[in-house]
């Protein structure tokens, strides 16, 4: 009798570690992975600058176009973008630097100089603006599926075609997947995804 008392015991406590175990376990797993998530949203909202290789496809009703673009972001006052495909407007290159604007081709040596021009970066296609965008907006929402973490803006802008903004952030990378601007159906009119892209 006073054996099955003590090997029951004996197996009470282990299941008792076991079950402590494993809750340790599991929060430790948890704070783990809210502090990848959190210092992954932080990467991209603190970002001073970024060089990338995006494809934008931009959908309207008429017809869906598709292009490889670089990118290159310096800072508020410098920013550079270039056309690599479709091949009829590769060499197309937009250079800003303090207020000056550079739009060049260069297949066609044409350039065009526009001074004390209006800030760029807040153009869509840079990565900024909607960092910006998501600084300001008081409808902004967060949420996380799978190894990803989705920042999204319901805009106040009263252009149709860009009503909701989601950035797709890798949890474990801290860097942008994607960028999906949708209208007021829910259908996506710019996709911009960020093939390759480094942050400082």
């Amino acid at each position: 009798m006073k054996r099955i008392i003590i090997t029951t015991i004996f197996f009470i406590l282990i299941i008792a570690f076991f079950i402590f175990f494993k809750k340790t376990d599991y929060k430790f797993i948890n704070n783990g992975n809210n502090i990848s998530s959190q210092s992954a949203e932080e990467n991209i909202l603190n970002m001073n600058s970024y060089q990338a290789q995006i494809e934008v496809t931009v959908k309207s009703n008429k017809n869906t176009n598709i292009y490889l673009m670089n990118q290159e972001y310096k800072g508020p006052n410098e920013c550079f973008q270039e056309v690599i495909e479709p091949q009829n407007i590769a060499g197309v290159k937009i250079n800003y630097k303090e207020g000056r604007l550079l739009i060049e081709n260069t297949k066609l040596n044409l350039q065009t100089i526009y001074e004390n021009y209006p800030y760029i970066a807040t153009n869509n296609l840079f990565l900024t603006s909607f960092v910006e965008e998501y600084k300001k907006s008081q409808n902004t929402k967060k949420k996380t599926e799978g190894e990803e973490i989705i920042l999204e803006i319901n805009s106040n802008e009263k252009n149709k075609y860009k009503i909701n903004k989601k950035l797709y952030i890798n949890s474990k990378t801290g860097k942008p997947i994607k960028l999906e601007v949708q209208d007021t159906t829910q259908n996506t009119s710019v996709y911009i995804l960020y093939n390759e892209i480094e942050i400082n």
